[in-house]
């Protein structure tokens, strides 16, 4: 269950050379903000955001930081628009094994641990496991072997015809919501590699709906239909279906890069029978 070290540095997705005013003007386009507006959310003026833009004037650092918080620019990309404007990058990138991140790894260990025995896990950008708890262990049982190969991505985990899929009761569904989660992520985040991967698993065979897909009763005899509050992810596991509602959480006004691309997603049940099978196992 320990976080595994994290991997080489992800290089920023835009083009070096291109100059800082170019950049901010693709991201300002991006979030449809207008000059004035971000010059008003800034403290600036709209004429002197178009000079930025089209190269007349340089930013300050501070200004490029301010602009970059207004049209909420990830961190990453944030010290690319300072490099493009000749400034040296504000946010460090730790890897996840430096001492320094002791307290942080540490503290997601416990997180997830103390979930058990529901599933939970740690991710990056880019969706590679970077931690797991047993919870996540037992989904995984009977999973070709070669997508259990370090680094694990969850996406492929989940919808490669050899890793969950073919368990997923409500493939479909859960599939949409999970290509519905990355497409968004790509248009804040403008990730190349993470829409590599999109393109990679969107492609991937969709199970036959007349194989047990779609969202019904539980297979347990006497268990009726579950009003459930959100999408569910309907899995089966030792001849039953369980149910969960996934959440995920990111750290508040992260200071490193590598701090702004975790998240910790855990699974909550969604019914009764899920959670009387699951604390039945620890019992």
């Amino acid at each position: 269950m320990s976080i595994v070290a994290s991997g080489p540095a992800r290089p920023s997705t835009h083009p070096v050379g291109k100059g800082v005013g170019p950049l901010l003007r693709g991201w300002r386009e991006q979030r449809r903000v207008s000059q004035l507006e971000l010059a008003l959310r800034a403290d600036s003026s709209a004429r002197h955001i178009s000079f930025i833009e089209t190269g007349r004037s340089r930013p300050s650092e501070e200004m490029v930081l301010r602009l970059a918080e207004h049209l909420d620019v990830p961190v990453r990309e944030r010290n690319a628009l300072l490099l493009a404007a000749g400034y040296a990058p504000h946010y460090p990138e730790t890897p996840l094994d430096d001492p320094s991140m002791d307290a942080l790894r540490q503290g997601m260990e416990r997180l997830i641990q103390g979930y058990e025995p529901y599933p939970a896990l740690v991710v990056d950008a880019t969706y590679t496991v970077l931690a797991a708890n047993r919870g996540i262990t037992m989904l995984l049982e009977g999973v070709c072997e070669s997508l259990l190969t370090p680094p694990l991505n969850a996406m492929r985990l989940t919808l490669h015809p050899e890793g969950l899929a073919p368990r997923i009761r409500n493939h479909r569904e859960w599939r949409d919501h999970l290509l519905a989660q990355m497409d968004r992520q790509i248009a804040l985040d403008r990730s190349e590699p993470l829409r590599a991967l999109y393109e990679e698993v969107a492609a991937y065979p969709v199970p036959d709906p007349d194989q047990g897909q779609g969202v019904g009763p539980e297979l347990e005899e006497g268990v009726g239909p579950v009003p459930y509050f959100a999408l569910p992810l309907r899995i089966e596991h030792g001849g039953r279906v369980l149910s969960f509602i996934s959440s995920i959480s990111t750290f508040n006004t992260p200071m490193d890069v590598t701090v702004a691309e975790l998240a910790i997603e855990t699974f909550l049940p969604a019914d009764p029978a899920t959670v009387k099978y699951l604390q039945s196992l620890v019992s």
